[in-house]
């Protein structure tokens, strides 16, 4: 099983206008939910996300991600694409 490993910064604003800008800002929006905890609003960096796409089993990987100096062990529930380029829009991660 593959481990992958993303270094991500915290968002403070929900909604579709924080995620706009966010990826204008050149990061990838997403979301850690579950385990009867808060959602946490994340972004990464595009270049990590693409790399870790391109793994096979990306889907089924063990996932952790280093968010102000905490990890949190998730797994990847859904990545949503753009429909012409086809690059990631905003994924959602799930607590194990």
């Amino acid at each position: 099983m593959v481990d992958i490993t993303f270094n991500a910064e915290k968002r403070e604003k929900a909604g579709k206008g924080a995620a706009r800008a966010c990826r204008r800002e050149g990061r990838v929006p997403a979301v850690i939910y579950g385990g009867k905890k808060e959602s946490v609003m994340i972004s990464l960096h595009p270049v990590e996300l693409e790399k870790a796409l391109d793994t096979v089993g990306f889907y089924d990987a063990d996932i952790e991600i280093v968010l102000d100096g905490k990890k949190h062990k998730v797994k990847c529930q859904d990545v949503q694409f753009h429909p012409v380029s086809d690059a990631p829009v905003h994924v959602d991660f799930v607590r194990k």
